[in-house]
């Protein structure tokens, strides 16, 4: 065998390295500068420790900061080790569990010594200054291969009871690897990591907050203190994020719908919303422009059951593969007896619907369907519930029971790409009507767990393909990218991402192919030959779900709605009592032409008003006194800022209605 291998770089070009070479001496062959500059390197694709060894030809590619998303990655991943040593260095006899990097930084979960309670927000500052000892040690981090049973012992004589647990659990004939911190500190990790801790900026990062975690997320295993962090290459992107944060907080959906009042949540109906009546405008206006919107595009409005017989569950598969997050129901008259059970062993199972699917295929076979009544477009303002637990439960973002803007388009095999370009259009405009300009198409692959061939996945994800390269969107402008291992059991998916007025993004819109479910739930249409076929099944949605979709709105907009969607779009307010009988006569010229409105004829300074109905964000407000009533004219002031201005109030009328028109119905 050669003692050369031959790597090739980016720019095509090879070099010829012995054999056990690294990506380090790659880099130190090349020039001192990148040396110092990189930090991983990919082999292969595989994202690798710089010092790992590489023994055959392969294609290599060396990470430095200017690859920022694995750079972050490999940051955030070695900032939650280091928070793990700089806790164990703290607080002697606490065990640590793992903790892994998120999308903006890390957290690691550990186990209080038993001389001391769950670890709190006061124990950071001094978390966060060993941690920057332990950076400016600039400690080598260095990979290592065990025996599994050495490594149980290991852990087991060092008291890491947990870590004794997983490495027990890992596959049989996976590898156990450590990650040395110096020569005095170890933790279990497949890596990769950085070269050293010195490759850290100590000014890139900052703990969070503390909150509780059971181990291996069951409730009826320890509880854990899981300390956070944000995590970042230098400190002005760690300032930049918390700027954000500090915006996000301002804008928190839950703080401005009380502030508002638009919904509550209380504990008597966890994850179900309380919707008042200011919040409800919101959510009638929405749902009012999207059925404008469906039907001008051809959909057919339907409703279904909430409540089915798990056999129909069973049959569509998601009796198996979803039961955990369904709420079930025991079809039987309850025992109202105080003796026995409230019900008996023998009650037959139904469920409340997670989602609309199955009940939309029962639909569609109902009569014989030919070729020429395909593509049939099913939509449904669909109320569904879903068992999530307690603790992932927040705001209007992540609810138990929730309306989808769900759709779910019958179609011929040759009909696909048409369909899902025309659903691309259709979403395109209803984001731009919503003030979202910008959002990015991601493609969904298949997971590891699904139903179907893997022919069938190859057919659904190239239509999917197609679909987008047929609009045009299958590129960088529309931050295309294909996601290995995120699609649905059922189907691979088009996901479309959001961007915020902050910059976050939210995941929302999908369409996916499935010829799983009509299957599985026999649904056939009569083809030109005559024969009995499989239509393809697009489940699509736009919003996600009313609610999420509002909590969206109200961060993005920080509250101060589009006129359209405003709870209150104008308040009629005095300046003096002699001008109620005016103030009275505005409003209702206001109603009448279809405007929200309200009348404040309190005995209180104008300058009191404006701030208060500024604080829950009304649109516009109209002063009037004396002169106005003389002279049938208003002083209009727009609350989000600027002059204000005194018009005639059938121009001032005919300006708020313009404003409060939907989109969709704007001339």
């Amino acid at each position: 065998m050669s003692e050369l291998i031959t790597l090739t770089l980016p720019d095509g070009s090879t070099r010829e390295m012995p054999r056990g070479t690294t990506g380090a001496d790659v880099a130190a062959s090349i020039g001192p500068g990148l040396l110092k500059a990189a930090l991983a390197a990919r082999v292969d694709g595989e994202l690798v420790d710089l010092h790992r060894p590489i023994v055959t030809d392969a294609r290599l590619a060396l990470v430095t900061a200017k690859d920022e998303a694995d750079a972050l990655e490999l940051a955030r991943h070695d900032f939650a080790h280091v928070l793990a040593e700089a806790v164990q260095s703290l607080f002697p006899g606490t065990q640590i569990t793992f903790g892994p990097s998120t999308d903006d930084g890390f957290y690691y979960d550990v186990a209080p010594p038993a001389s001391r309670g769950p670890f709190t927000e006061d124990d950071l500052p001094a978390i966060e200054a060993e941690m920057r000892r332990i950076i400016g040690a600039n400690k080598p981090l260095r990979r290592e291969e065990w025996d599994r049973a050495a490594l149980i012992a290991k852990w087991q004589q060092q008291g890491e009871t947990f870590k004794a647990e997983w490495a027990a659990d890992l596959p049989g004939g996976e590898a156990l690897s450590v990650y040395w911190s110096g020569d005095n500190w170890f933790d279990m990790c497949r890596g990769p990591h950085l070269p050293s801790t010195g490759r850290l900026d100590p000014a890139a990062f900052k703990l969070t907050r503390v909150s509780g975690a059971y181990w291996r997320g069951d409730q009826a295993n320890a509880m854990l203190s899981r300390i956070y962090g944000t995590g970042w290459l230098n400190k002005k992107q760690l300032d930049a994020h918390m700027t954000r944060l500090e915006e996000a907080a301002k804008r928190d959906h839950r703080k401005i719908g009380q502030e508002m009042d638009l919904f509550h949540l209380q504990a008597e109906a966890h994850g179900s919303v309380f919707w008042h009546a200011r919040g409800f405008v919101i959510y009638r206006a929405l749902e009012a422009y999207m059925r404008r919107r469906l039907d001008a595009a051809g959909y057919l409005e339907v409703k279904t059951p909430q409540i089915m017989d798990a056999r129909q569950w069973e049959q569509s598969g998601h009796w198996g593969k979803y039961r955990e997050n369904m709420f079930v129901i025991p079809d039987e008259v309850p025992n109202v007896d105080d003796d026995g059970p409230v019900i008996s062993d023998k009650a037959q199972w139904m469920a409340l619907k997670p989602m609309n699917c199955p009940a939309h295929v029962l639909i569609f076979r109902q009569g014989i369907k030919s070729y020429r009544d395909l593509p049939l477009r099913l939509a449904e303002m669909g109320c569904c519930h879903r068992n999530e637990p307690h603790g992932a439960l927040h705001g209007l973002m992540r609810v138990r029971q929730f309306t989808q803007d769900d759709a779910h388009i019958f179609c011929r095999e040759d009909q696909i790409v048409g369909e899902i370009a025309r659903f691309c259009d259709l979403l395109d405009v209803v984001y731009k009507d919503l003030g979202f300009s910008d959002y990015a198409i991601k493609l969904a692959l298949r997971p590891e767990k699904r139903f179907g061939t893997d022919a069938m996945w190859d057919w659904s994800e190239q239509s999917m393909r197609d679909a987008v390269k047929a609009t045009g969107r299958d590129n960088a402008d529309w931050g295309w990218e294909e996601l290995p291992g995120e699609g649905a059991f059922y189907a691979p998916k088009l996901e479309f991402h959001l961007t915020d007025a902050i910059g976050r993004t939210w995941q929302v819109g999908t369409i996916q192919t499935d010829t799983v479910l009509p299957e599985r739930l026999d649904a056939s249409y009569i083809a030109e030959d005559g024969a009995r076929h499989r239509p393809v099944m697009l489940h699509r949605a736009i919003l996600g779900s009313y609610e999420r979709f509002i909590g969206i709105l109200i961060e993005h907009y920080a509250g101060r709605f589009p006129v359209w969607l405003a709870p209150v779009q104008a308040v009629v307010a005095t300046i003096v009592s002699d001008a109620d009988g005016y103030a009275q006569h505005v409003t209702e010229a206001l109603q009448k032409a279809g405007i929200r409105s309200e009348t404040d004829l309190r005995n209180e300074k104008i300058n009191l008003k404006v701030r208060e109905h500024s604080l829950t964000k009304a649109a516009y407000m109209l002063v009037v006194g004396r002169r106005e009533a003389e002279e049938g004219t208003v002083a209009l002031r727009n609350l989000a800022g600027g002059e204000q201005t005194v018009l005639p109030l059938a121009e001032a009328i005919a300006l708020l209605k313009a404003e409060a028109t939907p989109p969709d119905l704007r001339a």
